[in-house]
């Protein structure tokens, strides 16, 4: 059974593709960098004793948004990450860039339009409109199979250009699943490959629309 990350919590597949079942919360061992996120958070919290409208929620999506470009110390592995998916992300991706909300926002107004890949696993949960979701396609332990699967879908979904913009993605910055699908995208001899690294909560922090994701079978 394999994990996955959504609102901070395991969800275990009972197959790759099919059969959910929710765990308990993750028990995940994550090295937090305090300094800049405590006082991010002291701020926000000092604003609203003080009376200046800034709500609990105001609060939760400024962390999210602060954590899409935060760096935690945390260095790509030499491979794919295939354990402990919900942790702390490295701030940058062999082979790939890492896009923040502000800069997709931007690449989505391109002509042509990036292909948008959500990877993320567990059930149909809210997503970015126009993205196409291969439910754990961002698994770090494919066997040679499931590989040849994975990179022929995406060709199937970005065509025989190799140059084409992919934007891989999946819950948040503390998910490991797009950074997989991302790499191996790269690796596979794509030119055009974006990590984007705060993901579908970075999305929902800065107030944009999302859609009920629908699983692409592959």
């Amino acid at each position: 059974m394999s994990p996955s990350c959504i609102t901070g919590k395991c969800v275990f597949a009972t197959t790759r593709r099919a059969g959910w079942r929710l765990s308990s919360p993750c028990l995940a061992h994550e090295v937090h960098v305090l300094t800049g996120i405590l006082i991010r958070q002291l701020c926000l919290a000092a604003l609203i004793v003080a009376g200046f409208g800034v709500g609990t929620g105001d609060v939760a999506a400024a962390e999210v948004q602060s954590e899409e470009t935060l760096s935690w110390g945390v260095s790509p592995p030499p491979g794919y990450r295939a354990t402990n998916y919900h942790a702390p992300t490295p701030d940058h991706i062999p082979g790939a860039r890492v896009v923040t909300t502000a800069q997709l926002r931007e690449l989505i107004e391109e002509n042509p339009r990036p292909f948008l890949i959500d990877v993320l696993s567990g059930p149909a949960h809210p997503t970015l409109p126009g993205s196409i979701w291969l439910h754990n396609g961002g698994l770090g332990d494919f066997d040679a199979a499931e590989e040849k699967r994975f990179l022929d879908t995406v060709a199937l979904v970005a065509g025989p250009d190799k140059s084409r913009q992919l934007v891989f993605f999946c819950s948040s910055a503390r998910c490991w699943l797009s950074y997989n699908a991302a790499l191996r995208a790269a690796r596979a001899g794509y030119g055009n490959v974006y990590w984007y690294r705060g993901g579908i909560e970075a999305w929902r922090a800065a107030g944009l629309r999302t859609v009920t994701s629908d699983n692409f079978q592959w």
